[in-house]
């Protein structure tokens, strides 16, 4: 679209951990097809929506996290206890009771920063109450696997496949709806938020996404599950595969000639140093090279290193993946669809979050194996083996990195799609 003029956008988002990359990818695009883009989120965001060549203003009435360590005690407290209790957590710190001023901030910044269409956060209903109210075209983004509980699809989150025969199909309606259901509760606790910005209310809490004019799924098509009452607004753009600024850098490789395995859990905290430890000790079973990744929430000094592993808090990931033979993960989407676009197959570890959801895609397409989290080295390292011996993994992954390819080539990316909201 290079006839089209210079637009801004506004992009109101959290800093989610490995959400936050896909999004600044985004905007680093556009912000090179000549387009300004002003980034509103966690202060913890600031230095790499510059370096994405954005501008940045903080969420000022909406909690807001200014170091990686307030990031640590939220997501703590969000993942403690039991369903229950960490849905009642993330109702009251996210969804729901932060509404009010996380719409208050993107309609104030709307105003500051006078932007063209908004770019917003599509998990946080306040946002979305925001960039709607701006009366702004908005796209919604989703920085994973389609998440919105939807007849025809298994429930998001879960881990399951499609379901065949009468009682899976029956299952992918049913449970879709109760969990529709179950959030309508919470819902009616956007009624203020909703109200102060003259919106109506919403039934569930998922409704608002059916008031932006685009809903961004940022992975590929092929990789995703499908169902014919996706609404006609969704639409599946493509991994974003840049790494973060934060893991930049040619010091990661681990001396030798053995074949290279990546090992890359969360970027955020998830309780993973014991699993990466036993990684790390299944690699010092095996004739390779390891990598471990520790991400900015683990120190590379609390995962003890064989002699033939090295462990780093980063590394860039795109240039690891063209060496590596293979790579053992926590399932993070960012993670695999970066893994599978480099046609590397994986060792899926999923701890929990999306991870489930994206394992059983690897399976789908043969692109890798799961083990449990929990496994000793032992059986790690036997999963690892199985995929430096067994070719059919590999190819899987290489094909598969075809598909990717292509979609890139032929299908409208997510850049496009926002050019697309600009005025004509």
């Amino acid at each position: 679209m290079a006839d089209r003029r210079p637009g801004r956008y506004l992009m109101a988002v959290i800093d989610g951990g490995g959400t936050l990359p896909p999004a600044l990818g985004l905007a680093r695009e556009l912000v090179r097809r000549g387009h300004t883009v002003d980034v509103v989120a966690d202060p913890t965001a600031e230095g790499s929506a510059r370096a994405a060549g954005c501008g940045f203003r903080p969420w000022q009435r909406a909690p807001h996290l200014d170091t990686v360590a307030d990031q640590t005690a939220l997501i703590a407290e969000l993942e403690t206890g039991g369903p229950l209790h960490q849905l009642a957590v993330a109702r009251d710190r996210l969804l729901v009771g932060p509404a009010a001023a996380y719409a208050d901030d993107v309609v104030a910044a709307v105003a500051d920063r006078s932007p063209d269409a908004v770019l917003a956060e599509g998990a946080v209903p306040g946002i979305l109450v925001g960039a709607i109210a701006s009366g702004l075209p908005t796209a919604a983004l989703m920085p994973n696997v389609y998440l919105r509980p939807t007849r025809g699809l298994p429930l998001p989150l879960s881990g399951w496949l499609p379901g065949t025969g009468p009682l899976g199909r029956a299952r992918d309606v049913l449970a879709p709806a109760a969990l529709r259901l179950a959030t309508r509760r919470m819902a009616r606790g956007l009624g203020a938020a909703l109200a102060a910005h003259g919106q109506p209310p919403v039934p569930d809490l998922f409704a608002l996404l059916d008031r932006c004019a685009e809903v961004l799924v940022m992975t590929s098509p092929s990789f995703d599950f499908r169902s014919p009452h996706v609404p006609a607004n969704v639409h599946h753009v493509g991994p974003q595969l840049d790494d973060p600024d934060w893991a930049a850098g040619d010091d990661w490789r681990p001396p030798g000639n053995d074949p290279l395995v990546l090992v890359a859990t969360s970027s955020v905290f998830q309780d993973q140093v014991d699993v990466l430890r036993r990684v790390s000790a299944a690699l010092g079973q095996l004739p390779v090279r390891g990598l471990v990744t520790t991400g900015r929430a683990v120190s590379p000094d609390d995962v003890p290193a064989p002699p033939n592993v090295r462990v780093v808090r980063a590394a860039p990931h795109r240039a690891v993946l063209a060496e590596a033979a293979a790579v053992v993960t926590h399932a993070g989407h960012g993670t695999v669809l970066k893994t599978l676009a480099a046609g590397v197959p994986l060792v899926c570890l999923p701890m929990g979050r999306d991870q489930r959801a994206n394992t059983v895609r690897v399976l789908r397409l043969g692109a890798g194996v799961r083990e449990s989290p929990a496994a000793p080295p032992e059986r790690i390292a036997a999963a690892v083996r199985l995929l430096l011996e067994d070719p059919s993994c590999a190819e899987a992954a290489r094909r598969f990195a075809g598909t990717l390819a292509e979609e890139a080539r032929t299908r409208p990316s997510a850049a496009d799609r926002a050019e697309g909201l600009l005025p004509g």
